[in-house]
């Protein structure tokens, strides 16, 4: 729901730092998969309870996923491959920053923690999903297009889960609350994404 706001906030200094790493030869895919292993540092992090480097972790993982794009887009060399690792690796960090937080406290956690993977499962499914039959359709993207995806707009994109990850750190005692809290709007993106999804494809489908 924030995406298209706090994409355009990031453009400029995401951009001033692309040229810095252009310069030194450092290509998107290297920042793809840096970011990446830095994020998953926050796994065993959490495990133990070290939520403030496990915040600094996840930070760093979202910093190198808006970079690895703008450093494509700077040195022209954005790519259907680099897109399709970016994501992959996005979802695998998400997965385990939600577990980590299990390992973290199994008797109080892992319940919630497991609503929480399952919720991620319909938002992930429903974006890939409609990805595929957008590209298949040739569907334009209206927003987002510095994104390697075609996906519909939802109330939980990048930038809530951001913010949900950064509260569960900072608050870490409230993890279960949170955590449902933040699920349930995961399984109401879902809904509405399956709902304009299927609604947006079969429409196209009768003009065909």
């Amino acid at each position: 729901m924030l995406d298209r706001w706090t994409n355009e906030w990031i453009k400029p200094p995401l951009a001033g730092l692309a040229k810095g790493l252009a310069g030194r030869g450092v290509t998107p895919n290297q920042v793809t998969v840096a970011s990446f292993l830095i994020g998953m540092l926050a796994l065993p992090l959490l495990a133990y309870q070290a939520y403030g480097w496990a915040l600094a972790a996840i930070l760093l993982n979202r910093l190198g996923d808006g970079l690895d794009g703008a450093l494509a887009r700077h040195t022209g060399h954005s790519s259907d491959a680099g897109g399709f690792l970016d994501i992959g690796l996005d979802f695998l960090f998400y997965a385990a920053v939600v577990l980590g937080f299990a390992l973290a406290n199994p008797q109080a956690n892992a319940l919630a923690a497991a609503f929480l993977l399952f919720a991620f499962m319909g938002t992930a499914s429903s974006f890939l999903a409609f990805a595929i039959m957008a590209t298949r359709h040739e569907l334009s993207r209206p927003s987002f297009e510095n994104k390697a995806f075609y996906y519909l707009h939802g109330l939980t994109e990048g930038t809530e889960t951001i913010l949900a990850f950064v509260l569960f750190c900072l608050w870490p005692e409230h993890f279960v609350v949170l955590a449902v809290v933040f699920a349930a709007a995961c399984l109401l993106t879902t809904g509405t994404r399956l709902w304009g999804g299927f609604h947006t494809i079969k429409a196209r489908e009768g003009r065909a």
